[in-house]
């Protein structure tokens, strides 16, 4: 493989985000490694944030538990037990490279709510500029099914984009993803990947082992998708080898490497499109899913055939072509309601129609996103 795109991903990269996932856990040695590792990064004058899997499976060691519990309240007591021995080996081993570490646990709502997530945002600055390595987890001692992120590589990911990061690491226990054989076997591994198109999405089933942790090639994938839709790169490696994020500071040719799908996202475009709520949906016909996808237009109301929820003005609204599938994402500039009266009429009647001036677009192209 050109060794292009990853020189280029670490010349862009100044804020990078690694995972850890929890069989990479296994003992504090491993730990030590992955602080290791991370202190590396930080010594290239770049910003590190840490997402770290294993308080639950922390938890069933320290318990002697073998297999991971299904009722939620078990699982929720080992990642309480679990956590606080695992901040207490990050700090201890953070110390020893001369810094500190410090712990936020987050739910899915906490990146949702609008204040919330800023100030998330706010206390990962704050701690950047104390030179303090962030590290983040799932809260699951309190996490129920509707504020779950899924799993920690979804929650990197998320990371990556709310902070702007230009590169994520998702550091596993493959070298990557990897090609499949007609009789359905693993090939060989894909150094790069520039778009993120079926076939490749394809490629990850039957990847997940849920004994001790959740999450397999599928969820990283997801976070693939996020990383790189918001214009930053994503690189899956084996946490197992020897040296690997010196490795992938040097440009070697270890694990997967994402390329972005078009130019960094703004930051108002990456709230909407992955942390808001959907609150309804707009459907459209071939033409103006046309418009919007291949010309860069705004949605307008003569292209609607459908409204569905009972949203407000500045509302995340999904937009949905004839089959149903939403390609976009965007802030309505009308309630429900108004959108219904406003279906399929010609922007030259909008004004008539709502007794007042107002806005030609119903999503404008600046808050619209494709998917």
């Amino acid at each position: 493989m050109d060794k292009k795109g990853r020189s280029a991903a670490l010349a862009a990269s100044r804020q990078v985000i690694i995972k850890a996932g929890t069989r990479l856990l296994i003992d504090r040695e491993a730990m030590a490694r992955l602080v290791t590792g991370v202190s590396e990064i930080r010594k290239t004058g770049r910003k590190v944030l840490l997402v770290t899997s294993g308080a639950v499976g922390m938890g069933m060691e320290t318990l002697k538990i073998k297999s991971r519990p299904r009722d939620l309240a078990r699982i929720q007591a080992l990642a309480a037990v679990g956590q606080s021995a695992l901040m207490a080996i990050y700090a201890s081993e953070c110390k020893r490279h001369g810094f500190e570490a410090a712990q936020l646990l987050l739910t899915a709502a906490d990146l949702r709510n609008r204040e919330r997530c800023l100030n998330v945002m706010n206390c990962i600055n704050a701690l950047w500029e104390n030179n303090v390595l962030p590290v983040v987890n799932e809260n699951d001692s309190v996490s129920v099914d509707e504020l779950k992120f899924g799993d920690n590589d979804t929650l990197a990911g998320l990371l990556g984009s709310l902070t702007g990061s230009e590169l994520t690491i998702l550091l596993t226990t493959v070298n990557g993803l990897r090609d499949r054989k007609e009789d359905g076997s693993l090939g060989d591994r894909i150094p790069e990947v520039a778009k993120l198109t079926d076939d490749i999405l394809g490629l990850a089933g039957g990847t997940d082992d849920s004994k001790f942790s959740i999450g397999g090639m599928e969820s990283k994938l997801r976070a693939a998708r996020i990383v790189t839709s918001a214009g930053g790169y994503l690189w899956i490696a084996d946490g197992r080898e020897p040296d690997v994020i010196r490795k992938i500071l040097a440009a070697e040719d270890v694990g997967t490497l994402f390329l972005p799908r078009g130019r960094r996202m703004s930051g108002h475009k990456r709230w909407f499109t992955f942390f808001s709520k959907v609150s309804g949906r707009i459907t459209v016909d071939d033409g103006a899913r046309q418009a919007i996808v291949t010309a860069g237009k705004s949605l307008l109301p003569a292209g609607v055939t459908g409204v569905e929820g009972d949203f407000k003005r500045g509302d995340t609204v999904e937009i949905a072509g004839t089959d149903g599938v939403p390609f976009a994402r965007g802030l309505v500039n009308y309630t429900g309601e108004e959108c219904l009266n406003l279906r399929g009429c010609h922007s030259r009647d909008i004004n008539e129609i709502m007794g007042s001036d107002c806005e030609t677009e119903m999503v404008h192209r600046d808050n619209l996103t494709l998917l």
